[in-house]
């Protein structure tokens, strides 16, 4: 991220809470009212002296209001206390992460500055993710000034600190960067982010891991191996389509488990000859999210050291027009040997997933396969703009992802499960299936899941998972890195890290 004077951002989570004056260092100190009360002043006394004092702290925090996001100023535009929400319904996040976002970028005041949470352990990895997405990386701004790196330290002060482990600063800083690499990824116009670039991206995530390979399969190679849902989608653009396979060898392998991530990345989507409008057009850069989160989760995993075999599959394609189109009418065969009609260019991210699930399924012999994505514009009206969509053949992965998504704070809420009576919507008369449903009234977000599955097979003796996170994916004009605290805390039951083991077990509570 650019900031006001043309500088980087840089966020680190510390645990060493250094003393600081304000009007050199601004501070943020943020929590839940109830939180903030449990504490003493003697906790931030080190943040304010000598600009803000004892008398000063305690009234303002009186004057903070209980039920809504709520800010007070210690010290002019340098020294913050908010409140958070205290009330919290049950598929919410207990961190608050969006109201917590929304206090920092209000008062965040564009320099180095220091931001202070208070809450439980429970809340760390959610507010680390919150906090994260609200410092975008990607600018094009022309700037004048100073290209000073802004510095922005993050302190927990934990209400239950005797009962929890000690925090893994540097696997939270980690974290909270490919959060915000997600998220820059998404913002970045396909002029500068085609296929192409974003295998650079990949490449270069491997190359600083050893512990991970990569396949590329592209252009008409997709084609002669039966790949023809990722190659007819991206044939028509001058950058090639491919399919990338990123493969994560634990050093020490202790699960038997085999778990493939399968990512949409449409790296532009005009909607093929099926052309969008001028207004929906704009933002279809955006397109790519559920690729770029599972970049950003493995570049974690990595990083954490998984002990199962994890693969990241990448189906990655611009959907253009041209004289390539593919067209209303024509019949492609997928890699799963089963025919589609297509009657829709625009229901695009379907054929690219099925190659990529069955790919993950057969070739890389998965027991689970989750595929997410930002797949239809109905899954904002289905579950809304903070909770992605949940299809699943399993209601363990159900319940267990329910959880994951609560203390990771990319929110999620189950769409029906019910093949038998949405998938024949799909019914083609030439063909095994069409692409696009013949009833839009008629259950969308879990039609267009159901069509990945039918791929895999609706007798799939393994785990399907389908995320389709098209609204969570970007708040206003920005992206939000969504996906990656959900991937990382789900993995980290695979992990010997005491932070987010915790973690995952209390989300399973």
């Amino acid at each position: 991220m650019e900031n006001s004077n043309g500088g980087e951002v840089k966020i680190t989570f510390s645990t060493d809470s250094e003393r600081s004056d304000p009007q050199k260092q601004p501070v943020i100190i943020v929590g839940q009212l109830t939180c903030l009360n449990k504490i003493n002043f003697d906790a931030i006394r080190h943040k304010l002296e000598p600009r803000v004092t004892e008398e000063v702290f305690k009234n303002a925090l009186s004057t903070l209001h209980p039920n809504t996001a709520d800010t007070i100023s210690l010290y002019i535009n340098l020294a913050t206390l908010a409140s958070l929400p205290n009330k919290c319904s049950r598929h919410n996040s207990s961190a608050r992460p969006h109201a917590l976002a929304g206090v920092i970028k209000s008062n965040s005041s564009g320099v180095s500055e220091t931001i202070v949470v208070v809450c439980p352990f429970s809340d760390v990895l959610a507010s680390a993710a919150a906090i994260a997405r609200s410092y975008p990386a990607f600018s094009m701004k022309t700037m004048t000034g100073t290209s000073a790196t802004v510095e922005v330290t993050v302190e927990f002060i934990l209400t239950d600190k005797d009962t929890s482990p000690p925090l893994d600063c540097k696997l939270l800083t980690a974290m909270a960067q490919a959060v915000r690499d997600a998220a820059a990824i998404v913002d970045t116009p396909c002029n500068m982010m085609n296929v192409s670039n974003f295998i650079e991206e990949i490449t270069s995530m491997v190359r600083d891991h050893p512990e991970l390979e990569m396949t590329v399969i592209r252009g008409k190679e997709l084609k002669e191996r039966g790949m023809n849902g990722i190659y007819s989608v991206g044939k028509a653009s001058h950058v090639e389509p491919a399919l990338v396979v990123v493969k994560y060898r634990p050093a020490v392998k202790i699960e038997s488990a085999t778990v493939a991530w399968v990512g949409k990345g449409i790296v532009y989507d005009t909607g093929g000859l099926s052309i969008k409008s001028k207004a929906m057009m704009p933002g279809m850069k955006r397109d790519c999210a559920g690729a770029a989160a599972i970049l950003g989760a493995i570049r974690v995993a990595a990083e954490l050291g998984v002990t199962t075999e994890l693969y990241g599959v990448f189906c990655l394609a611009e959907n253009s027009v041209g004289p390539k189109s593919t067209r209303p009418d024509d019949i492609e065969t997928l890699y799963s040997g089963r025919t589609v009609e297509i009657n829709n260019t625009d229901a695009e991210g379907r054929l690219v997933l099925a190659d990529g699930v069955v790919y993950a399924a057969r070739d890389l012999k998965a027991d689970l396969v989750i595929d997410v994505a930002t797949l239809t514009g109905a899954q904002g009206i289905a579950t809304g703009k903070y909770h992605g969509a949940l299809l699943t053949n399993s209601q363990d992965c159900e319940t267990e992802l329910m959880g994951i998504s609560r203390t990771s704070g990319d929110l999620l809420f189950p769409i029906p499960y019910s093949p038998e009576l949405h998938f024949p919507e799909f019914n083609s008369a030439v063909a095994d299936m069409k692409n696009s449903v013949g009833d839009r009234a008629n259950a969308q977000s879990s039609c267009a899941g159901l069509f990945i599955l039918a791929h895999l097979g609706f007798d799939f003796p393994g785990k399907w998972v389908h995320i389709d996170m098209a609204s969570p994916a970007y708040s206003g004009e920005r992206a939000t890195g969504y996906g990656v605290a959900l991937l990382t805390l789900y993995i980290s039951k695979y992990s010997q890290n005491d932070m987010l083991r915790r973690l995952y077990e209390l989300s399973q509570e």
